[in-house]
């Protein structure tokens, strides 16, 4: 048996232990920074059947989720750094940008841990109905996007921007202009309403 010399085997036991290290570390911390995806089926989309994904960033504060149909494909971003969400509606060529009703729509951290659990695969949590907002779209164009943030900035820029004040109580009954409904992920209606979206 060859006899090592203490430089020579403490210059093994330390490479050996930065190994172990590292892969620990990326073990542990690739989590913790990734973005977490999911795809569900959404039958139940009022546009008609499609697929939808949900990418949460944590390091941005930002939600996205993308609701692949054809010509009725929409995109929604929900920035919880700024209280702002823009939706992109692909066959109307739009943004559509809202304050965020953080009353409804759920924290970022309850997004992941849903999207970490892998718990909106499928035909749905099974759980409550989902919640429903319902959206005045303004007829007046959007002129400066930076103030909106710089997520919905990149979204909507170089199309036709409005933004959508939320309706509520009574004016909800007496609604008669024809709405763009998006169903997210079982968790959320959204309703966009004005001549800006009819169909």
């Amino acid at each position: 048996m060859l006899a090592c010399s203490s430089v020579h085997c403490f210059g093994e036991d330390k490479m050996k232990f930065t190994i172990v290290f590292a892969g620990l570390l990326g073990v542990f911390l690739a989590p913790a920074l990734a973005n977490y995806n999911i795809n569900v089926n959404d039958d139940n989309n009022n546009a008609g059947s499609g697929q939808q994904s949900v990418s949460v960033n944590n390091e941005h504060n930002v939600a996205n989720v993308d609701n692949n149909n054809g010509w009725n494909s929409w995109n929604s971003i929900w920035d919880y750094g700024n209280g702002f969400a823009a939706t992109r509606l692909f066959q109307k060529k739009i943004c559509i940008v809202h304050k965020m009703n953080k009353e409804v729509l759920p924290s970022i951290q309850s997004l992941d841990a849903l999207v970490k659990e892998k718990k909106l695969q499928g035909k749905g949590p099974g759980g409550p109905p989902p919640k429903d907002l319902m959206y005045s779209v303004n007829p007046n164009k959007v002129d400066d996007l930076s103030k909106l943030g710089v997520n919905i900035a990149n979204m909507c820029r170089g199309i036709p921007t409005y933004m959508a004040e939320e309706m509520q109580g009574a004016s909800l009954l007496f609604y008669s202009e024809k709405c763009f409904t998006t169903n997210i992920l079982w968790i959320v209606n959204i309703s966009f309403c004005g001549e800006k979206v009819e169909y």
